[in-house]
C-alpha cells in the first residue's frame, strides 16, 4: 500500500463524526458572509440595475435620478472601473455591459445607506435600449446556428464498421432540462479597504483564489493587494465556483471608490434571474447492438445550452463526453459536443459538472432500447458492463471494473430484487390503474479536474507551543463536511486527539493559488496537502522524541497524543514533546503541498487519462404510478456506493443521501420555464421562486431509504485510501427515472418502448402512460433503423420529449 493510502494505528479518520459546525448550524450561531454586515460599521448596500429585456444595445444610461433618491451615495458604471471591465476567466463577461444579453442583466449598481434606498435608486436609473432579436431555446439556437466555444469530438474504434456489424440499430433524440442550484444562501460579498489600502473581501465563493484574481484585475491591482476569505457557504453545488467573482468585484469596486465597506447580497429572485444553472442538453444519437444486446457502436451529438457567455461550458461539455459511456464498454464511438449561445443567464458548474448529462443520455438509450431488444433492462445493462482490460472511448484504462458488478450484485441482494419483482408483477396484475416498477442503475464517475493544472492543493499547519494545532487549507466549506474531514486527517497524521486541532477560515493570504472546491476533489487534494504538512512537523517531532526517549526516531510512534518507543516503556506526552521541541528551536509549522500524479490529457485529440480513479455505485428504486394523473411516489431506494475507505462515514452517507435526492429533483421535479413567446417579456424566467420551481422535500423522499458504503474498498494512491463522494451519488437517481419509465410501460402491452421527458414530472409521466396505452402523445419511440431480416437502413428520426 502506498504511503498516502496507509492508515496508522488508531486513526481518527474512519470514525463516524458529526459535521464540525453542526452545533452552530442548528443553533443559528454559524456565521455566513452576509452575517458579517451586522459586525461592520458604515456599510453601504448595493442593488443591481437590471434591464428586463433579453437582448439589446444600451443607447443611454442616466444615473442622475438615482442620485436624487435620499440615501443613495453612488452609482457604479463601467466608467468607474480602473482595471479590466470583465468578471469572467474567458474575458467575455463585462461587469458593466454595453449590451444586454439576457432578461435581468445588471448594467449598473446603486450604493446606498440602506438596502431600501439602494432598491429605490436602482429603480430610478433610466436605461434606453435598442432591442435586438433574441435566442431563447436550445431549438432556436440550433436552428439559427448560434454556437460558441470549442466543439470537441471523441472517437474510438471504427464507428462505420461497428454499425455494419450490428444486428440492431436504433436512433433517437432527447432533450432534458437545466437545474437551479437553489443553495440556501444566495450570492453575497462584503468588501472593505484597510489602512494600508489592502482590499479585503468576504465572499461566498467556492474558488477564493479566482475571486481574488478577478477582483484584482477589475481594480487594476496585483493579487497580493487583495485578500479573499470564505467563512463557509450555505450551499454551493458548483453555482459558486465561477459566478461569485463579479459580485465580489462590485463590492470591492464600491469600497475602493467610497472608502466604506460595501455589501452585495442578492435576493432570491435576483439570484434566480442573474445566476447560471446546470446546462440543459439536447442529444441526437444512433446506437448499434449485436444479436445478444451488446453495444457495437455509438454516434451522438450533445449540445449544451451555454447561455450568453462561456463561463465553464467548455469543460462541462468535455466531461459530458467523457461520461457518456457510464458503466458500459463502447468499442466504437464518435461523440461530438457543442455549446449553444442563447440569451439566457450563463450556465455554469453544477454538481457532476456535465457528467450527469452525458450519463443520462446513455441511460435513456438503454431504457428505451431494452424492450425493443426483448431484454429486461437489468440484463441489458449487465451485458454491457466494463470488464478487466477495457478502456474508455477517450483511452483511459478502467481500473477495478469488478466493482461495477460488485456494487450491482450487492444492491440486488440488499433490495431483494428477485423477490420484489415477483411481488410487483402480482400487484400490477391486480391493479389496472396503479402500477409499480423497480429499476437498477449503476454509475462510473471519474474523479479529478478536467484541467490538469487544477489538480493541486496547499495547506498551512501551525503547532503552538501549548500543543494546540491550527490548520489552514485551500478548500471551502459549503456544508459538505470538508473541514470535518481535514480535522480528522490532521489529527490522524499527527497522532493526537481531535480536540487538539482547530481549523481556520479559508483565505488567500494563508494558502495561495488554490483550486476551486469542486470536481469532488476537495478531500483528495486538500487532505493530501494537510497530510503532507503534518508529516513534515511529525518527522521533526519524532527526532526530538527519539532523543528524549533514547531511541531512534524511526522507532517512535505518536498515538493518542503520546510518543512511545516501539517495544519500549518510555513515553512522552504530546504537549511536553511540543514544548521541548520549541525550546530546542525546532520549526513547528509547515506548508504542505500535493499534486495528483498520473494524469495526462490532450484536449485537442480528446485522449488521455484525465481521472485519478473512478467512483462506482448502484441504486435500486421502486416507484408507484397513478394511471389517471401520472402522480407517483418513491416507495423504496437501496444504494451501495464506493467511497474507498471512508474518511468520515457519517459525512459520506449524508452526501450519498443528499446527492441522490438532488439528482431525483433534477430528473423528476425541477422544471425551469422561460418565456419563449414573442411578447414583451420574452426571455423572462417564469419560475422565479420556490412557489413555482418545485424542489424535492421530505414528501419526495423515499419511504424506505437504505444506504450502504462498499466495504474493503481501499483506493490505492488516495489520502488514507478514501474516495470522493460529493458528485457521484447524484447520478444514482437515474434509477428513479428508469423505474418511472418501466411503471408507465406496465400500463401497456409487454415490450413497449416508452419515451419519458426529463424532468419526469407527473404531467410527463401521464403522457408516458398514455403512450404505453397507445393513446395520443407528442412523443414517439426510438426508430429502428435495422433489425435482423431487414434489408438495410431506412433514414428516419424519432421525436422526443422537449423541455426547453
Amino acid at each position: 500500500m502506498s504511503h498516502l493510502s496507509e492508515r496508522p494505528e488508531k486513526p481518527v479518520v474512519g470514525l463516524p463524526l458529526p459535521h464540525e459546525s453542526a452545533g452552530l448550524h442548528v443553533t443559528g450561531a454559524a456565521l455566513y458572509t452576509d452575517d458579517l454586515v451586522h459586525r461592520t460599521k458604515d456599510v453601504l448596500h448595493a442593488h443591481p440595475v437590471q434591464v428586463m429585456k433579453a437582448h439589446g444595445t444600451i443607447t443611454a444610461l442616466r444615473t442622475g435620478p438615482a442620485l436624487a433618491v435620499p440615501g443613495v451615495v453612488r452609482v457604479l458604471t463601467g466608467a468607474d472601473v480602473p482595471g479590466v471591465n470583465d468578471a469572467g476567466m474567458k474575458h467575455d463577461e463585462p461587469l458593466f455591459p454595453d449590451t444586454v444579453m439576457f432578461h435581468g442583466h445588471a448594467v449598473a449598481w446603486v450604493l446606498a445607506e440602506t438596502l431600501e434606498a439602494a432598491r429605490l435608486g436602482a429603480a430610478a436609473v433610466e436605461v434606453e435600449l435598442d432591442e435586438k432579436p433574441s435566442v431563447i431555446t436550445l431549438r432556436e439556437a440550433m436552428a439559427a446556428g448560434s454556437f460558441h466555444g470549442a466543439r470537441p469530438v471523441m472517437e474510438t474504434g471504427d464507428v462505420d464498421a461497428g454499425f455494419e456489424d450490428s444486428a440492431h440499430v436504433f436512433s433517437g433524440e432527447f432533450q432534458f432540462s437545466d437545474q437551479e442550484h437553489f443553495y440556501l444562501e444566495t450570492h453575497a460579498a462584503l468588501a472593505h479597504v484597510d489602512e494600508n489600502g489592502q482590499m479585503f473581501v468576504q465572499s461566498s465563493t467556492q474558488h477564493p483564489s479566482e475571486t481574488q484574481e478577478i477582483v484584482a484585475h477589475v481594480l487594476g491591482l496585483h493579487s497580493h493587494e487583495v485578500t479573499v476569505q470564505c467563512l463557509r457557504m450555505g450551499g454551493g453545488f458548483g453555482g459558486k465556483e465561477m459566478q461569485p467573482h463579479g459580485f465580489a468585484a462590485v463590492a470591492a469596486l464600491g469600497a475602493r471608490l467610497t472608502g466604506r465597506p460595501v455589501r452585495v447580497r442578492l435576493t432570491r429572485t435576483q439570484d434566480l434571474t442573474m445566476s447560471g444553472k446546470r446546462h440543459g442538453f439536447h442529444a441526437t444519437w444512433r446506437i448499434g447492438f449485436d444479436a445478444e444486446g451488446r453495444i457495437q457502436a455509438l454516434d451522438a451529438t450533445l449540445t449544451a445550452d451555454g447561455g450568453w457567455s462561456l463561463d465553464l461550458s467548455e469543460p462541462v461539455v468535455a466531461r459530458a463526453l467523457c461520461h457518456i459511456d457510464n458503466t458500459y464498454w463502447i468499442p466504437n464511438a464518435r461523440v461530438t459536443g457543442r455549446i449553444a449561445k442563447t440569451n439566457k443567464v450563463s450556465n455554469t458548474a453544477f454538481r457532476g459538472f456535465g457528467g450527469p448529462q452525458g450519463m443520462l443520455v446513455i441511460e435513456d438509450i438503454m431504457g428505451r432500447c431494452a424492450p425493443l431488444l426483448g431484454l429486461d433492462p437489468v440484463e441489458l445493462r449487465e451485458r454491457n458492463f466494463y470488464r478487466q482490460g477495457d478502456s474508455t472511448p477517450y483511452g483511459q484504462r478502467v481500473l477495478h471494473p469488478e466493482r461495477i458488478s460488485t456494487v450491482w450484485r450487492q444492491v440486488k441482494d440488499d433490495a431483494r430484487v428477485a423477490d420484489r419483482q415477483a411481488e410487483i408483477s402480482a400487484f400490477n396484475a391486480a391493479h389496472p390503474h396503479t402500477k409499480r416498477a423497480l429499476a437498477i442503475t449503476g454509475i462510473k464517475f471519474g474523479i479529478s479536474f478536467n484541467l490538469t493544472a487544477f489538480n493541486q492543493a496547499g495547506a498551512l499547519v501551525l503547532v503552538y507551543k501549548d500543543g494546540s494545532v491550527l490548520i489552514n487549507h485551500g478548500g471551502t466549506e459549503m456544508g459538505q463536511g470538508l473541514h470535518t474531514k481535514m480535522l480528522q486527517v490532521a489529527a490522524t497524521t499527527l497522532g493526537i486527539p481531535l480536540p487538539k486541532v482547530r481549523l481556520a477560515p479559508t483565505r488567500t493570504d494563508k494558502v495561495p493559488n488554490t483550486s476551486a472546491t469542486a470536481a469532488s476533489a476537495g478531500a483528495d487534494l486538500n487532505g493530501a496537502a494537510v497530510k503532507n504538512a503534518c508529516e513534515q512537523i511529525r518527522e521533526r517531532l519524532l527526532r526530538v522524541a527519539g532523543t528524549q526517549l533514547g531511541a531512534n526516531a524511526s522507532d517512535v510512534r505518536i498515538v493518542d497524543g503520546v510518543a512511545r518507543v516501539v517495544g519500549g516503556d518510555g513515553e512522552l506526552a504530546w504537549d511536553d514533546l511540543v514544548r521541548t521541541a520549541y525550546f530546542q528551536r525546532v520549526q513547528l509549522s509547515a506548508a504542505g503541498f500535493y499534486r495528483t500524479e498520473g494524469l495526462h490529457w490532450d484536449a485537442k485529440v480528446f485522449r488521455g487519462s484525465p481521472f485519478k480513479y473512478f467512483s462506482y455505485g448502484a441504486a435500486a428504486a421502486e416507484v408507484e404510478v397513478d394511471g389517471f394523473t401520472g402522480a407517483y411516489r418513491i416507495r423504496r431506494v437501496d444504494i451501495v456506493h464506493d467511497v474507498g475507505d471512508s474518511l468520515s462515514p457519517m459525512i459520506d452517507i449524508g452526501q450519498v443521501e443528499g446527492g441522490f435526492v438532488q439528482g431525483a429533483g433534477w430528473l423528476t421535479l425541477e422544471d425551469l420555464r422561460w418565456d419563449a413567446g414573442d411578447g414583451p417579456h420574452r426571455g423572462r424566467l417564469l419560475t422565479q421562486a420556490a412557489s413555482t420551481y418545485k424542489l424535492p422535500s421530505f414528501s419526495e423522499m423515499p419511504e424506505e431509504f437504505n444506504v450502504r458504503l462498499l466495504e474493503n474498498a481501499t483506493e490505492e494512491g488516495a489520502v488514507y485510501g478514501s474516495k470522493a463522494v460529493g458528485e457521484p451519488p447524484l447520478m444514482l437517481a437515474f434509477s428513479v427515472r428508469e423505474a418511472l419509465r418501466q411503471a408507465a410501460a406496465a400500463f401497456g402491452p409487454g415490450g413497449v418502448s416508452v419515451e419519458l421527458a426529463s424532468p419526469a414530472t407527473p404531467e410527463a409521466v401521464y403522457w408516458a402512460v398514455e403512450s404505453a396505452r397507445g393513446g395520443d402523445t407528442p412523443y414517439g419511440p426510438p426508430v429502428a433503423l435495422r433489425t435482423p431480416g431487414d434489408g438495410g437502413e431506412v433514414p428516419a428520426e424519432a421525436s422526443a420529449p422537449i423541455h426547453a
